[in-house]
């Protein structure tokens, strides 16, 4: 579904991604983790051309993403939900959540909002489809982020850090919406510091360090065996926290 071949991607002179190779099969729940600064988030971005990798392949569903004319409508199979929410406050949930669908007019405005209540409905949020992201919690927040990825009819979603700006208790609203939509098959990529929720719900798990993926294989493989040692180091600073 999606093939990445070595992405390099720098800022000035710092060299961020210095070469990056990844796959991702249809069904698959990637996780990715990593140091602070590894360039995870870099990674995430360039997968959808956020940023513009300096050079490298971005192949998805057998299209180069990288310089292709047709990148808009690729990139609408391709959401992304991100650390910050990035929901227009002056607009309502309903509106944030049907604005790009009728904008690019995908969907017809009446059929946009109910379905978008429809989704609402199956995560206890449609009393608040008239309400403004001010009047949220941070949890209803990135819920109606997703919501809004899924109004896409995307083929999979990138999540960056996306329960890292959230308080505890309101973590399992998200990775309960996480993993509903994984048992619906939605190919999912997701950059997390939250170990725990990665250990248990990734099918596959990269670790990242200096740019490069360093070591990948099933949860059990990264974090009972891990081989590289800087995963090894890595894993030993998490548990000693």
């Amino acid at each position: 579904m999606l093939e990445v071949k070595d992405l390099q991607k720098s800022f000035g002179k710092k060299e961020v991604l210095k070469g990056v190779n990844l796959t991702v099969q249809k069904g698959e729940i990637v996780g990715i983790i990593g140091p602070s600064g590894c360039g995870k988030s870099t990674l995430l971005k360039c997968i959808n051309l956020l940023e513009k990798p300096d050079s490298g392949q971005v192949i998805f569903e057998n299209d180069d993403l990288v310089d292709n004319k047709n990148l808009e409508i690729i990139r609408r199979k391709i959401g992304m939900v991100f650390q910050q929410f990035n929901l227009f406050e002056n607009m309502t949930v309903l509106e944030n959540i049907t604005l790009a669908p009728v904008l690019l007019k995908m969907k017809k405005k009446e059929v946009a909002e109910k379905e978008a209540l429809e989704l609402l409905k199956k995560i206890d949020l449609e009393e608040k489809a008239n309400q403004y992201p001010e009047e949220l919690s941070g949890g209803q927040k990135q819920r109606v982020a997703i919501i809004r990825a899924l109004m896409m009819n995307c083929e999979m979603i990138l999540f960056d850090e996306p329960t890292s700006a959230l308080d505890p208790e309101m973590i399992g609203e998200v990775t309960a919406l996480m993993r509903k939509i994984a048992k619906e098959g939605m190919t999912m990529v997701i950059v997390s510091h939250e170990i725990n929720f990665i250990r248990s719900f990734c099918t596959k798990v990269l670790f990242m360090a200096d740019g490069v993926i360093l070591e990948e294989g099933t949860s059990e493989e990264i974090f009972e065996h891990p081989k590289h040692p800087k995963l090894v180091n890595f894993l030993s600073k998490i548990k000693n926290i």
